[in-house]
């Protein structure tokens, strides 16, 4: 018989790499509910700001946001926003140009829906495409 301390541990890690396991299942569902939530953001700015002023590409395997401006009645590109998934530890990754990427940590709850974290505060679906959206869409207003 072994020690009731190696059962134990024996359960928590077989209970960790089941959460896994459903986690890594569930990374292409959290790409595809994060798109419906951009997009909603996005269909408001353009109604907003006109018709070219903001798309979102879903990608084979990133989400593409680019945003306009109109500048001698033409529109140009201002930003484009890159988010990927990384698998180990699962998360989205958000590239703008040149900046350094940031990463949203993604953590499952029980009840299969995805939790989100960033500089170590958990974030709210808004919370969530604010921090994706805001500088670029607005970036000459303050926070």
């Amino acid at each position: 018989m072994s020690p009731q301390w190696l059962e134990l541990r024996i359960q928590e890690e077989q209970d960790r790499r089941k959460k896994e396991a459903k986690t890594q299942e569930l990374l292409p569902q959290a790409m595809e509910e994060l798109h419906q939530q951009l997009s909603a953001c996005l269909v408001r700015y353009k109604e907003a700001f006109g018709e070219e002023s903001a798309e979102i590409s879903n990608l084979v395997s990133k989400l593409r946001i680019t945003i306009r401006d109109e500048q001698g009645g033409k529109w140009q590109q201002r930003e484009k926003i890159d988010i990927s998934l990384v698998s180990l530890p699962p998360a989205f990754k958000i590239q703008r140009g040149e900046a350094e990427p940031v990463l949203i940590e993604l953590g499952l709850l029980s009840s299969d829906r995805f939790s989100y974290r960033f500089n170590d505060k958990y974030l709210t679906d808004e919370e969530l495409s604010r921090t994706i959206l805001d500088r670029s869409l607005f970036p000459k207003l303050m926070e």
